[in-house]
């Protein structure tokens, strides 16, 4: 089980665990060298601080976005490490680093756990093994992430992506179950349904903008249900659009938090119509929206494809609504 205290992956001293806060994180990317799909590091530690000035309270390495499927064990560990570092080195040592670290088997799991502790990890994202889909029934789903959660130094949130695990989609008596566990400690719903949110988040007193709560972290999935994750009870999002509009989705957010509900609103509709263009475009074309934004970005791993020519000028002419707001704040 998780202590209070880690080691630090940058400098080997013991520090206390930085808490999760209720508002905006990102699912950072993982760049990489044009030609020869190496790990791009100083673009990877350049993006980490670009979103903390942002206001992000915290980030996530190896999700989704990150490509994690596409790397090995020893790189993953190397952009967890680099991000922690490069956050420490700008000052910011109160926005934590979460790792995805799931694999298929439960021994699998526990080692990326620990590995993630050791690159600079404060915490661990998981999704439920998929890969034996059949098998996959509620008993051994508990037993993983219990099993898990018993072993992981890092505490655990579980994640909610049906899209990615063969449609397994945990339901909110199976999320408030598990979560009983100590060592669990929150929730990413990427599967959009904001009742199973807010069930979640009133049965287990989750943090919110105006309360900590019992410190359980119920996490929107997806920037364009931000103000309705508040609406909801949640205590922030986790979103792939943050790593493009961060200032944005950080913005409805606080103005949910400060009572402007009308201008959170507004400003939603917004974020929603820009968010679902990255969100189709995917990991390519998040990366693109980076690389005409803000001058870096590239592209994934292949077989991932690489967006270009009318495609992306036809991506940045649809987000171009939200990226005036965005470089307005």
């Amino acid at each position: 089980m998780a202590s209070s205290t880690i080691t630090n992956g940058t400098n080997g001293h013991a520090k206390s665990r930085t808490p999760l806060r209720h508002g905006i994180y990102a699912p950072t990317m993982t760049f990489f060298d044009p030609e020869t799909e190496d790990l791009d590091l100083p673009t990877i530690r350049t993006h980490s601080v670009r979103l903390a000035k942002a206001g992000l309270v915290g980030l996530v390495t190896m999700g989704s976005n990150g490509e994690a499927v596409h790397l090995t064990r020893a790189e993953r560990n190397q952009v967890t490490r680099a991000t922690r570092e490069a956050l420490d080195e700008a000052g910011f040592l109160d926005v934590p680093v979460i790792c995805g670290a799931s694999e298929q088997s439960i021994r699998g799991t526990i080692i990326l756990c620990e590995e993630g502790k050791e690159a600079g990890a404060e915490y661990a994202l998981l999704v439920p093994p998929s890969y034996y889909r059949t098998a996959m029934d509620e008993p051994r789903l508990e037993e993983y992430y219990l099993a898990v959660a018993d072993a992981s130094p890092l505490p655990i949130i579980l994640y909610n992506y049906p899209g990615a695990v063969a449609g397994i989609d945990m339901d909110s008596d199976f999320i408030i179950k598990v979560s009983q566990h100590p060592n669990i400690v929150g929730t990413k719903f990427t599967c959009g349904n904001t009742g199973k949110l807010t069930r979640v988040a009133a049965e287990l007193d989750a943090v919110t903008s105006k309360s900590t709560g019992s410190g359980y972290m119920a996490f929107g999935g997806m920037a364009d249900f931000t103000a309705q994750t508040a609406v909801s009870g949640g205590s922030g999002i986790i979103a792939g659009g943050a790593n493009v509009i961060p200032k944005t989705i950080v913005k409805v957010w606080n103005l949910w938090a400060e009572g402007k509900f009308q201008e959170a609103v507004e400003l939603q509709k917004v974020l929603s119509k820009g968010d679902w263009v990255l969100t189709k475009a995917a990991i390519p074309g998040t990366k693109q929206a980076l690389q005409e934004y803000f001058g870096y970005g590239g592209y994934p791993r292949r077989p991932l494809r690489r967006m270009g020519g009318d495609e992306a000028k036809e991506l940045g002419l649809k987000i171009r609504e939200v990226m005036k707001v965005e470089n307005s704040l």
